[in-house]
């Protein structure tokens, strides 16, 4: 289920739980509602809002780091990209198709992960894809080289293919991770509980119907967030594509 789904999900129930407040208010007897009543219901939000919003805090502060974790892994994968280009290119001319064949990877991944980049977009987490890209670490593997620096630069290469194929898998394993359901399920319960005192303590009128709106809007975008940052090559939120950029600008020189 994507981010939007379930923040609408989520949207839909601390509404409903809020309006629901409202009318059993009015349905209840007045002894229900004493101050004694009001009291202890208040103390039980207060509980709730308090583990509510530990949970939001923490879950937004992971997706935070998976972000910016995210960020520095293109950041790297840039960076070994103009190093590979550049020790292809010290090996020698024979190399060409070989840098060719890499500044097309490159292009996929972006038009991949950016469409917006170059249309229409693709999917590089295929067979097709995956053998294209070993058919590549195996051209470099084919290199004889006849000198010392022959040598070294096609060592070279070939760690850093290991550690951009590294970054590969661990990028796609990101996009799969997600926040386990039920996880999601009792943080939306919290907030429905919470929602549901908010409209049963308030009186009728058009400011707290709108300021519950509100509050239940805020709520819900924060679980988008959360899901979104968590995501941060997949979904509407995503890492910048200014790195890998940059280093395809520089490939082929």
């Amino acid at each position: 289920m994507s981010p939007s789904a379930i923040s609408l999900i989520v949207l839909a129930c601390v509404s409903v739980c809020a309006f629901a407040g409202i009318i059993i208010n009015s349905m209840l007897p007045e002894h229900h509602l004493s101050d004694g009543s009001k009291e202890v219901i208040k103390l039980s939000m207060g509980l709730i809002a308090t583990l509510a919003a530990l949970v939001l805090g923490l879950l937004t502060s992971s997706a935070k780091t998976t972000f910016d974790l995210s960020n520095t892994e293109i950041q790297q994968s840039a960076a070994n990209c103009i190093q590979l280009d550049r020790a292809l290119a010290r090996y020698g001319p024979e190399t060409k198709p070989i840098r060719e064949q890499f500044k097309q990877l490159i292009i996929d991944r972006l038009r991949a992960t950016w469409p917006e980049h170059a249309a229409p977009a693709i999917n590089i987490d295929t067979p097709e894809r995956l053998r294209a890209v070993e058919s590549f670490w195996g051209e470099i593997g084919k290199l004889s080289p006849q000198t010392d620096a022959q040598r070294e630069c096609k060592a070279q290469a070939q760690q850093i293919g290991r550690d951009l194929m590294a970054m590969r898998w661990l990028v796609f394993a990101q996009v799969r991770t997600q926040l386990p359901m039920p996880f999601l399920i009792v943080l939306a319960f919290w907030l429905c509980i919470l929602f549901g005192g908010f409209g049963l303590l308030a009186p009728r009128n058009a400011t707290v119907i709108a300021a519950l709106a509100l509050c239940a809007l805020a709520v819900s975008g924060s679980v988008f967030l959360v899901l979104e940052m968590g995501n941060p090559v997949g979904g509407l939120i995503r890492a910048s594509s200014a790195p890998l950029q940059y280093a395809l600008s520089q490939l082929g020189q």
